[in-house]
């Protein structure tokens, strides 16, 4: 299998390949430069394994939440490049990707980014026995002190929402809280690691069905909201 895995939903622009039982990748922290960074990651990676676009099987995506304008791009450019190549794609939650970023053991791990204008996406997972995940909770975005977890006795943290919101979210996790990193984005390695899985079972798509998630419509906060912040 040779899949190639985006992800562009965060302020980490990240791109992996899967070739045979390899995997490479290239990330780099780089708001606002997706665009002019993405496709040349994709190239480079590509030429590594001495591989031509053509060789692709499958494109895998980070499907959102997160920035709009970056979770637009992913999609955007994963269709692209699948209809051009025709091959399916495979989208992946944002959130499950950065839950991939938690240690390996049993606790819950908590995917949090900060969705800016006061309010976080959020999810809960915990790792199955084949290291893939199940997720406990649906994906959401609301404010932090209105986040909702069922109980756990322990728990990984990781995501930018942590590093805003530490001490608003704190309270809502019972147990031990054994790691957090707020330093953490969603990476296409594990994007591609996930997709890898859903692809193997059968469950890649046409492209033009792979759709981005972004939790709520809107991007800023009006006038009037902002003197109420």
């Amino acid at each position: 299998m040779n899949l190639l895995a985006i992800e562009t939903s965060t302020e980490a622009c990240s791109v992996a390949l899967i070739h045979g039982d390899e995997v490479v990748a290239r990330s780099e922290l780089a708001p606002r430069r997706h665009a002019e960074l993405v496709l040349p990651m994709a190239d480079a990676l590509l030429a590594e394994a001495g591989l031509g676009r053509h060789a692709l099987d499958v494109i895998a995506v980070g499907r959102g939440p997160g920035a709009f304008t970056g979770v637009r791009l992913g999609i955007s450019l994963a269709q692209g490049m699948a209809l051009a190549l025709d091959v399916p794609v495979v989208t992946v939650s944002s959130l499950a990707a950065l839950a991939l970023e938690a240690p390996e053991d049993d606790a819950t791990i908590l995917a949090v980014i900060d969705a800016r204008m006061g309010e976080i996406y959020a999810a809960s997972y915990r790792r199955d026995d084949n290291g893939g995940l199940i997720e406990l909770d649906e994906e959401r975005v609301c404010m932090p002190a209105a986040l909702s977890l069922s109980p756990s006795p322990a728990w990984h943290v990781v995501g930018t929402g942590w590093t805003t919101y530490a001490d608003v979210l704190r309270p809502h996790l019972t147990g031990e809280l054994r790691s957090a990193e707020g330093s953490r984005y969603p990476q296409a390695r594990h994007v591609a690691e996930l997709a890898a899985r859903e692809f193997s079972a059968g469950r890649a798509g046409a492209p033009e069905h792979a759709l981005p998630v972004y939790l709520r419509d809107k991007v800023a906060l009006t006038l009037v909201e902002q003197g109420k912040a």
